[in-house]
Parts: C-alpha cells; sequence; structure tokens
C-alpha cells in the first residue's frame, strides 16, 4: 500500500478550499482517504494563519511509515518546519516565444542596434 500525502479539493465552483490528506496513491483526486491532517485555503491572504493548517504529529507519524507528499504539500511542510525545502524541478515557460521567433526578434533587435 503507497501512501500518499496530497489535496483533495472541495469548495464551491471557483471558490476552492482544499483538505490535506493521508490517501493511498490509487485512490481518487477526491475520493477514499485514510486520514485527513490539515486544510488549505487559497482564498485566504498570504499572511492569515489559517490559509495552511498542518497537524505537524499525524504527518510525522505518516512520513514514518512510509507516506510521501506531494511536491506542493512539499512546499507546505518544509514551510512549516517538518520536513526541509524540496528542490523544485525547472519548470517550461509556455508562453515563450518558440525558436523561429526568437530568431526573428534576434535579428530585428540586432538591425535595430546602430553600428
Amino acid at each position: 500500500m503507497a501512501l500518499k500525502i496530497r489535496m483533495a479539493r472541495g469548495g464551491a465552483k471557483k471558490r476552492p478550499f482544499y483538505r490535506i490528506v493521508v490517501a493511498e496513491s490509487t485512490s481518487p483526486r477526491d475520493g477514499r482517504f485514510v486520514e485527513r491532517v490539515g486544510h488549505y485555503n487559497p482564498l485566504l491572504s498570504h499572511d492569515n494563519a489559517e490559509r495552511v493548517v498542518i497537524n505537524a504529529d499525524r504527518v510525522t507519524h505518516w512520513m514514518a511509515h512510509g507516506a510521501q507528499p506531494s511536491e506542493r504539500v512539499a512546499l507546505f511542510l518544509a514551510q512549516a518546519g517538518i520536513i526541509p525545502a524540496p528542490e523544485m524541478s525547472a519548470r517550461p515557460k509556455k508562453s515563450a516565444p518558440k525558436k523561429k521567433a526568437q530568431e526573428r526578434l534576434a535579428r530585428n533587435s540586432a538591425e535595430a542596434t546602430p553600428a
């Protein structure tokens, strides 16, 4: 049984609220879970103490039993001081211009610059 510490979405349309849960890796995102260990409300301001609430004792218990946090939950746990900060992988920038457009921009900027 592979366990994950991840978020399960709740709340109404356009009003998200996430429970931080320990669940089997094969169960659906909002489906069956083993235990609820916290919650996250993205609608609250960043400095609000109720934005992310985590039960540190239960998280450390489940991590000792082999539960692996998801990437976002690992960031929350690092901010709470429960685990060291994970290394974030490089994210591709989908909005960046493609290769030919970058070449065109470089060519235009070289022509515009007086020599």
